[in-house]
């Protein structure tokens, strides 16, 4: 699903990835961790394509079967909506936007019809346990809540991967809890291929593989 090799990053003088390879099959829910400072965020950044590596001929990212390592930013952007969900510690909903308006945004971005976005945008809110906030903002719903929205935008455009930042860091224990053990449902569900930057020892534990990282290298 995902495979990525020789990956550097430097801002200014300073080197955050030192040469990263990374091989996740697809189904698998790996994750990273590490101490703060390590490159955990701006590897899955270039995974995801928000960032871009160094400008070297030696690395290679290739995500469901596609080379991204000679794309063109249009190109890229497009890619990122059809094949990458994301998901942040700070849920990122849009404030003015119900929660199912919220999970529809990447979809109407790929120019999909509103009937059919709806209907799917409610299957899989219904699908989290939140049928009956649909028409709530985010203001009106829990951290918990808040956050299973997120995970239903990320969703929404049937996506190849779903890269996690430090998911449940602002979620309660018992709402972290929850959300780790939906992780894992929607692998079963759907298949989904999940990668997740996590301080949750909880949750490293629970995933099929944990990488730890240290000054821009997995060790």
């Amino acid at each position: 699903m995902i495979q990525a090799k020789n990956i550097h990053k430097r801002y200014g003088e300073v080197a955050v990835l030192k040469g990263v390879d990374l091989h996740v099959k697809k189904g698998e829910i790996v994750a990273i961790v590490g101490p703060s400072g390590a490159g955990k965020t701006t590897l899955l950044q270039i995974l995801g394509t928000l960032d871009k590596p160094q400008n070297n001929n030696t690395f290679e990212l290739i995500v469901n079967g596609v080379s991204l390592k000679n794309t063109t930013d249009k190109e890229i952007s497009s890619f990122r909506n059809h094949h990458i969900g994301f998901i942040f510690q700070f849920h990122q909903l849009l404030p003015e936007f119900t929660a199912l308006e919220n999970v529809c945004i990447p979809a109407f971005i790929a120019k999909k019809g509103k009937k059919e976005t709806e209907k799917k945008a409610l299957e899989i809110l219904s699908f989290l346990g939140l049928k009956n906030r649909i028409h709530h903002k985010p203001n009106a719903l829990s951290g918990g809540e808040q956050q299973r929205v997120a995970v239903a935008r990320a969703l929404i455009n049937d996506p190849s991967v779903i890269l996690a930042d430090e998911p449940s860091g602002n979620l309660d224990s018992e709402a972290a809890k929850n959300l780790h053990e939906l992780f894992f449902k929607l692998r079963d569900e759907y298949g989904q291929t999940f990668v997740i930057v996590t301080h949750n020892q909880s949750l490293a534990k629970m995933a099929d593989r944990k990488l730890v990282m240290k000054d821009g290298i997995i060790i």
